[in-house]
């Protein structure tokens, strides 16, 4: 770490061990500073507020800084104080965040890799946290209840909506930490509450879910339902990275014969072989591909999926598919592959790509609640918030430190 003088920071430096993916209730209505579970869903047309109904921790946190991760330029990131954020259009929350991980994306900007992102950004859009204040727009959350805050911020109305493809709604999509400060800090604002927030049932632990804002919608969306997972079929998941591993366990929900997964590090192939993998292959070893083949019985895997987003996992995926095969890329590439159509169109070859819209969102959270689906083993290492820094550090070198995803507590 290479901390700038007089403040907390943190310097990228090499990226190079950086894995792809570190590469989605009834109305309420607001009387005297509460939430009345028995009222009408239409709010009065002039609500009334004592001022002796606000709690004091709301008194204490009103107009007041808060510690924040902001990306400060190529190489930097730093814990900072920021004004903390407040209702600015009747759609919008603010919610005081428990957690937020780290994403692959936030590494990318750290570098310089997103060149409309300014320094001066609050990073982060995932996190878990309490609803702190609520515009009078949005009827389905109340203040003090527990959420999760979507990767994606979706309006509902716009054509991208309505088709479901949130990810590129015309007032939303990918806005926090990109377009907006967004989750690694004390308090975000969160446009287009009502369809950009899920409630978390009581069951499901804080720590853990944070891996539902992101992740798994992406391992879900992107990865098992791109790559057409089906009863029966074969898999192979190149790349174990938090992604990868969403992919593998929300893959057997769909019950295929097979599911390999391909990484470079064992540490990362033996939880793949706890959380579910059928097999496990080394791609650094010399025999593995055919080890792969092998393992497909000659044929190929029916789905493929690159989590890696590099130029030799997609070339290694390619080789990997079988005849009438799909592969789904969920790897974020920043730079060109080779697409080698001479061997793949006369194997009657799909290939898929696509943003996370996290439309899954409340199927997964359902799927969480009833214990269909494990995600507790996602999120490795929590750090405070003091300690952010320090967090990015470990998830820069995930290999070295046994991380999978990294989260920061607030």
């Amino acid at each position: 770490m290479s901390p700038k003088a007089d403040r907390p920071g943190f310097d990228v430096g090499s990226l190079s061990e950086v894995f792809a993916d570190t590469s989605e209730v009834g109305p309420r209505t607001l009387y005297n500073g509460e939430y009345d579970m028995n009222t009408p869903s239409i709010p009065p047309s002039t609500p009334q507020f004592n001022i002796d109904n606000i709690s004091k921790r709301q008194l204490t946190h009103r107009n007041m800084s808060m510690k924040a991760l902001v990306y400060t330029g190529p190489g930097t990131v730093e814990l900072l104080d920021r004004p903390k954020p407040t209702v600015q259009i009747p759609t919008d929350a603010v919610v005081r965040l428990l957690h937020a991980s780290i994403c692959g994306t936030d590494l990318h900007i750290i570098k310089g890799d997103v060149p409309n992102i300014q320094p001066g950004l609050v990073l982060g859009h995932e996190g878990v946290g309490i609803v702190e204040a609520l515009g009078s727009a949005v009827h389905t959350f109340a203040v003090g209840e527990r959420v999760l805050i979507s990767c994606m911020t979706s309006c509902g109305a716009c054509q991208f909506c309505r088709r479901g493809l949130c990810a590129h709604c015309t007032n939303g999509g990918w806005t926090l930490g990109n377009q907006i400060d967004g989750t690694q800090a004390e308090y975000v604002r969160v446009p287009h509450a009502t369809l950009s927030l899920y409630p978390l049932p009581e069951s499901i632990d804080s720590r853990a879910a944070v891996a539902v804002s992101d992740a798994f919608p992406t391992g879900l969306e992107c990865g098992v339902l791109s790559a057409n997972v089906q009863p029966g079929a074969t898999v192979v998941i190149v790349g174990a990275g938090p992604v990868g591993m969403a992919a593998l366990l929300t893959a057997q929900l769909y019950t295929p014969a097979l599911i390999v997964v391909v990484d470079l590090d064992d540490t990362r192939l033996a939880t793949a072989g706890r959380l579910g993998a059928h097999a496990t292959v080394n791609s650094g070893s010399e025999d593995a591909e055919r080890r792969l083949m092998e393992l497909s019985e000659g044929h190929g895997f029916d789905s493929v999926i690159e989590a890696v987003g590099i130029p030799a996992t997609f070339a290694l995926c390619q080789k990997l598919v079988g005849i009438g095969g799909r592969i789904a890329n969920v790897g974020v590439h920043g730079t060109k592959v080779d697409l080698h159509l001479e061997t793949l169109w006369e194997r009657n070859i799909s290939i898929h790509m696509s943003l996370v819209n996290a439309t899954t969102t409340s199927r997964l959270l359902r799927l969480v609640e009833s214990g269909r689906l494990n995600i507790s083993s996602l999120v490795t290492h929590h750090f405070p918030c003091s300690q952010a820094t320090q967090a990015y550090d470990t998830f820069q070198a995930a290999s070295r430190h046994r991380a999978l995803k990294v989260a920061i507590d607030f």
